[in-house]
């Protein structure tokens, strides 16, 4: 007996052929969009950094204003950047998640307390309508954070004048638990709706002045399905919104015995030692005077700059700083080898390194940190961050 299995086989070539092209196409996808990211977030740095300089400096009011605008667009932008970012790594599969029992309340008091002073300037009230229990959903904390504060940023930004927030959640069929954000805002029509979760489709509330993105709501629902949940809506034109997290429940897991109590610090431990020395080692002009300005902020603290990694490598090894910040992007060596390198020689082997760089994967992030890495920056820079990693480790120099 025999069998012709041509038809077959070229089948099943054509479908490995189409998986690879695929897998090439969503590799091309994902390495464009980190490039992109690095590419946009280098000038942001420049931009926010000297705005928030700027900010700093006691500008005449026309001057602050516009340095408001500066600022107020940048970070529009970054968090463009940020959000068409998380949401690329959930469509490839990439995005990290980390499902763990995540106490309720606990979890929704700390958005609410985050979003409370929005409302406040608006004239807001924010209601947490449950209670204090021991209730757990099945969720990662930090993504879980992110999405109740985007749903409650909207409820406090689409509501109207002296309107309400109410918070609440219920047990829901299936052992699960329904997180709700409740507004008294205008409401979305039903023809609307559908429209809700497309990106950047604001369904026309880019005409009124609130600020958004249109991406906001897109990602929530994504994040929440990635973390084995569902993101309803029920809304009526002129009486409100209701948006629901639905997440399966756990029970709590079982308490575990903390660390001990720290010896408290003794008064100042935390001001730079006099001369401490900031090795900075990066290739951008307008970085490193930007974090030259910074360093000038503290003048108990030294600025050493270098901008290649050889250079840099060699200055450590001769000054031995303090700190050094080190930049992943080096014309000559990547700042990942100089990591490598500072961390392999006795000499330098001790010193804190931090790393700044456009590159916000957290894959890439937490391998540096495995690395040696002892805090990873992304740019653009938080000026109040990086004065307190001064403040940190400057206070730790060696004696």
């Amino acid at each position: 007996m025999s069998r012709d299995v041509t038809y077959k086989a070229a089948l099943e070539q054509a479908l490995r052929d189409a998986k690879e092209e695929a897998e090439l196409a969503n590799r091309a996808k994902s390495e464009f969009l980190s490039r992109m990211s690095h590419e946009l977030r280098t000038p942001l740095n420049a931009i926010l950094g000297f705005g928030q300089l700027l900010e700093m400096d006691s500008p005449s009011p026309k001057q602050e204003e516009s340095v408001g605008q500066i600022l107020k667009g940048g970070r529009h932008l970054l968090g463009l950047i940020d959000e068409v970012l998380d949401i690329s790594r959930i469509e490839a599969g990439r995005l990290r998640i980390s499902l763990e029992p995540v106490p309720v309340s606990a979890t929704l008091r700390e958005a609410i307390a985050l979003v409370r002073p929005i409302a406040a300037d608006r004239g807001i009230e924010v209601r947490a309508e449950f209670s204090d229990d021991e209730r757990h959903v099945l969720a990662d904390r930090q993504r879980l954070q992110q999405v109740l504060l985007n749903l409650l940023s909207n409820a406090v930004k689409y509501n109207r004048a002296d309107g309400a927030v109410i918070v609440s959640c219920a047990e829901t069929p299936g052992q699960q638990l329904s997180l709700r954000v409740t507004d008294s805002g205008p409401g979305i029509a039903p023809e609307k709706l559908e429209r809700l979760f497309t990106p950047f489709d604001r369904l026309g509330a880019e005409a009124t002045g609130v600020e958004g993105t249109g991406l906001g709501l897109t990602l929530s629902k994504h994040l929440v399905e990635v973390m084995g949940g569902t993101l309803q809506v029920e809304s009526r034109v002129a009486i409100g919104s209701t948006f629901a997290v639905v997440l399966p429940m756990v029970t709590a897991p079982v308490e575990t015995l903390g660390p001990p109590p720290s010896t408290p610090r003794p008064p100042g431990a935390d001001e730079i030692e006099s001369s401490a020395l900031v090795l900075y080692i990066e290739d951008n002009l307008s970085n490193l005077r930007l974090v030259e300005r910074i360093v000038a902020l503290r003048p108990a603290v030294r600025l050493l700059t270098a901008m290649q990694g050889r250079l840099g490598l060699d200055l450590a090894r001769e000054h031995r700083p303090d700190l050094i910040v080190l930049d992943r992007h080096l014309p000559d060596v990547p700042g990942d080898d100089v990591l490598g390198l500072l961390r392999a020689d006795p000499r330098t082997s001790g010193i804190p390194i931090v790393m700044l760089s456009a590159d916000a994967n957290g894959r890439e992030i937490q391998r540096l940190l495995d690395a040696g890495a002892r805090a990873y920056l992304t740019k653009p820079l938080d000026l109040h961050e990086f004065l307190g990693l001064l403040d940190k480790f400057g206070s730790q120099r060696r004696h």
